[in-house]
């Protein structure tokens, strides 16, 4: 079965750093490109950062770029999510997913920016 763990969130300041980890299985995740989405209440989910299976192209949205990096790790089939310089928008469930959104969502994990 297809199954996406992320983990790493949790309480940081405003300023601060989290790195976020999406471990997943069930899917050919070498030739797989993957992203990042976020959620906040009353919002829908938004497309964060993604990157390509092939040469590791990433896209970010506006609002995080120079601030997020998004990076795979194959032999671990394994999403990673830096975040510096958070903000309070920042604030939300963050998941894992394929770029497409098209796999099972999983629990996602909380990030909460505050002073």
């Amino acid at each position: 079965q297809v199954q996406l763990v992320e983990s790493g969130g949790g309480l940081v300041q405003i300023g601060g750093s989290l790195t976020l980890s999406c471990a997943a299985s069930g899917i050919p995740f070498s030739i797989t490109a993957m992203a990042w989405y976020r959620q906040s209440p009353g919002k829908q989910r938004e497309l964060v950062a993604s990157i390509s299976n092939g040469f590791g192209i990433t896209n970010y949205q506006d609002s995080v770029k120079g601030r997020f990096t998004i990076s795979r790790d194959n032999a671990k089939n394994t999403v990673y999510l830096q975040m510096n310089s958070l903000k309070p928008e920042d604030t939300a469930v963050y998941y894992c997913n394929r770029r497409d959104g098209a796999l099972p969502w999983g629990q996602g994990t909380q990030v909460t920016v505050s002073s």
